[in-house]
């Protein structure tokens, strides 16, 4: 039996309602648990992992991610902080994909919407990743692009995991290197 006939009529529609249920309760727990993550930096590379799924669980409202990430990357192994941060980023973004799959309407008809779905079916995986490695507040309409397009959990994942993990490498080495510059501009601090 194929996914197509498997997921059709009354199952699909189920999927999205659930699916956006989940966009929403997920949204609404992020907000709701905001001034927790000074408790969970204390965690170390779960935390990290943890802050990051929170921040980038969001559909549309900023959350703290890069700034996170930035911070940790002065305080932890760079290395480390990328592949926990980009994880958690990663399975953080499957809010946006769910909210494309669910097919509401909301941001269907703007034209950042379409372009980002232009490219995501011309380019598909790919564009992902590059959105994915862009900061920019474009990605949650990526997501539902992927999502509205139906392309498979698993391969948007590996996408944006890639993505998500190479930009949280560049912002982690960013946030070492300007420790070592700032002990460097004031040698007698340490």
């Amino acid at each position: 039996m194929s996914e197509r006939s498997w997921l059709s009529g009354w199952k699909l529609t189920l999927a999205r309602i659930l699916a956006l249920a989940a966009v929403i309760g997920i949204t609404i727990l992020v907000f709701s648990l905001r001034n927790q993550a000074a408790k969970l930096q204390g965690y170390g590379y779960p935390g990290i992992f943890l802050l990051s799924l929170l921040a980038n669980s969001t559909v549309i409202l900023p959350a703290p991610g890069i700034a996170l990430t930035f911070a940790f990357g002065a305080v932890f192994n760079p290395i480390l902080v990328a592949l926990f941060a980009g994880a958690g980023a990663a399975l953080g973004e499957l809010t946006g994909y769910l909210t494309g799959f669910s097919g509401q309407g909301i941001i269907e008809e703007s034209r950042i919407y379409l372009q980002l779905r232009k490219w995501t079916e011309r380019y598909g995986g790919w564009a992902i990743l590059v959105l994915a490695f862009i900061p920019n507040p474009f990605f949650d309409i990526a997501g539902a692009a992927a999502g509205a397009l139906k392309m498979p959990v698993p391969k948007f994942l590996l996408w944006t995991l890639g993505g998500k993990i190479l930009k949280m490498l560049v912002i982690a080495y960013a946030g070492a290197a300007s420790l070592d510059w700032l002990l460097n501009l004031f040698p007698s601090v340490h």
